[in-house]
């Protein structure tokens, strides 16, 4: 019998979106999980900054998409400045 695991390790994707000439932002989406009820905020959030570490790693240093690479490193600082302030 072969058992295997359908969970992902992670629970949340980041993705940019938007114009290049106007507002880009970060969006995320849910991965499903079986425990996907018993996230509370700081859950929620710490899973948003580790979607944009990822989502940063992957994107090229000196490309084209060094306006992308700006709006994920700023959704990082806020998420982290929005976790201590609800410590």
């Amino acid at each position: 019998m072969n058992i295997s695991e359908a969970e992902s390790q992670y629970e949340i994707m980041a993705k940019t979106c938007g114009c290049k000439d106007k507002n880009r932002k970060v969006t995320y989406s849910f991965i499903d999980t079986y425990h996907s009820l018993c996230h509370d905020k700081n859950d929620i959030i710490l899973g948003e900054i580790e979607a944009c570490e990822r989502l940063l790693k992957y994107t090229p240093e000196y490309s084209s998409d060094e306006i992308d690479r700006k709006v994920i490193e700023r959704e990082i600082d806020q998420l982290k400045m929005a976790l201590d302030l609800m410590q």
